[in-house]
């Protein structure tokens, strides 16, 4: 069997962000629209209702009329990973600058970026630099899945297929692993970013102080990071990757169910505790303040427990494309 690597281009990669940017530009999640659309019912006070109305009511005219779906146009994040015989071709970095400063340009939208955070705030003009992240996988982890997918699962509802390989060209090696290429694409706001919060909590802190601090964080900062929220929530790793796991959870879809029972447990006493707290849509006060919460948790050192939460505001813009 042929064990050469199935070839991605970066040009062909940066191509699927321009797309990815200009769509997420004006339309929001679908399955974080009909979060909120399912929210209008259950929530319990007549302002926080109005407050989920008007948010929903915006996404449709965003999408209608090709309208940016927040004023905030956000920072461009770009997360691809792969697994299996898997090769990356070209300057994926440089690649995707390009393509984000030509598609901000093109459309009009708002350039966020300053060029250093300390010694240069002016703005780099064309919202670039973009983050970007590759992960990769091992073999033994095959095959590759959405963040939080379960077997039998359904695929975000905003997932897309990519090219199929040409005909002959490898898609597994010598020793079975398939090959398996995403590529994520997010559109974050400064105001749900600034929001984020990370601490390195003794061992000895365990699931309560978790759940205590993730509290604390909504609570503090939740009502500036606009409200209704999907929280993402990352426990393990290091001081460096905590952040990242977090961020990761907002990829997963709004409903989905953690596949670690005990990650899905505390995914579902959060959301409860979240919505009592009172801060609401648009902390305006109601009983909808988080749409859902998204638990990763990973391996850590015996002395640590990081803990790390990312927000995700009423104008969550991130799609997910399958490349292989």
């Amino acid at each position: 069997m042929n064990n050469a690597p199935i070839i991605i281009d970066a040009h062909t990669i940066a191509e699927k962000v321009a797309a990815a940017v200009s769509q997420l530009a004006s339309k929001m999640r679908p399955d974080f629209l009909a979060g909120l659309e399912a929210a209008q019912t259950t929530e319990q006070t007549e302002r926080g209702r109005e407050v989920l109305a008007q948010l929903v009511k915006n996404a449709r005219m965003a999408s209608t009329e090709s309208l940016p779906l927040c004023q905030d146009t956000g920072y461009v994040w770009v997360f691809l990973e792969f697994a299996g015989p898997v090769a990356v071709r070209g300057d994926i970095f440089s690649e995707v600058d390009a393509a984000v400063a030509e598609v901000y340009q093109q459309r009009g939208l708002r350039m966020s970026m300053v060029r250093d955070a300390l010694c240069d705030r002016s703005n780099s003009g064309d919202n670039t630099p973009a983050f970007c992240e590759l992960y990769v996988t091992s073999a033994s982890e095959q095959p590759a899945k959405w963040p939080g997918e379960k077997p039998g699962d359904e695929r975000p509802t905003n997932a897309q297929p990519a090219e199929q390989p040409d005909e002959g060209e490898a898609t597994s090696d010598t020793t079975g692993a398939r090959a398996q290429a995403r590529l994520h694409v997010m559109l974050k706001g400064g105001g749900s970013d600034n929001a984020s919060a990370l601490a390195m909590l003794p061992p000895s802190a365990g699931r309560q102080g978790v759940v205590d601090f993730v509290l604390a964080a909504v609570r503090d900062k939740g009502a500036s990071a606009c409200p209704p929220l999907l929280v993402g929530v990352g426990v393990g790793t290091t001081f460096d990757k905590v952040g990242a796991l977090a961020k990761r959870a907002l990829l997963r879809k709004v409903g989905s169910i953690n596949a670690n029972p005990e990650a899905a447990a505390l995914e579902a006493e959060l959301l409860i505790a979240l919505n009592d707290t009172g801060i609401g849509p648009g902390g305006l006060g109601g009983t909808t303040t988080a749409l859902a919460v998204h638990v990763n948790t990973a391996p850590c050192h015996i002395a640590a427990l990081p803990v790390a939460v990312n927000l995700g505001c009423c104008a969550l813009r991130s799609i997910s494309i399958d490349m292989l």
